[in-house]
């Protein structure tokens, strides 16, 4: 896990890869917020991105997930949200897999807990277990970026 700010990507010690990602003009704060709800996938890249508003709810009431194949870059465009995160694998034999590469864990033993606004992002790689769109006060609607990088571009 690592988390950072669109506006100061130095400081946050991502590998070259993901950084070239988000270094793109089309990756950065003012261009995610301008774009158009929905997924974009730029020619060159095995990567995409789905950008679109969502609800936040308390933590009670929000399931925690892992993928595999792919890693998770969240930012946060607009609003305020809590993520709630472990560095430790929850994964068990039983955990439903809700869609492709989606596993939602029985666990919720999640240490941690970040508040992040706009520009604000974590990198989630495959198997670490996160409980997103947790409420910062009270449920309000965010707008968010999320960033799916195949397992492959984090070998290379």
């Amino acid at each position: 896990m690592i988390i950072g700010n669109l506006q100061n990507l130095s400081l946050a010690g991502l590998p070259a890869a993901l950084r070239a990602i988000l270094e793109r003009d089309e990756c950065r704060l003012a261009a995610l917020q301008q774009r158009e709800d929905g997924r974009f996938q730029p020619a060159d890249a095995p990567w995409f991105c789905t950008i679109g508003p969502a609800q936040t709810e308390p933590a009670a009431q929000r399931h925690t997930e892992y993928h595999r194949q792919w890693a998770d870059i969240q930012v946060v465009l607009n609003g305020n949200e809590v993520i709630n995160a472990s560095q430790q694998s929850l994964a068990q034999p039983g955990d439903e897999e809700r869609k492709a590469d989606l596993f939602i864990a029985a666990a919720r033993a999640l240490p941690i807990t970040l508040r992040l606004g706009a520009g604000d992002f974590v990198l989630f790689m495959p198997g670490e277990p996160h409980q997103a769109l947790c409420a910062a006060q009270r449920p309000e609607t965010v707008r968010k970026a999320v960033f799916k990088i195949p397992l492959s571009l984090l070998e290379a």
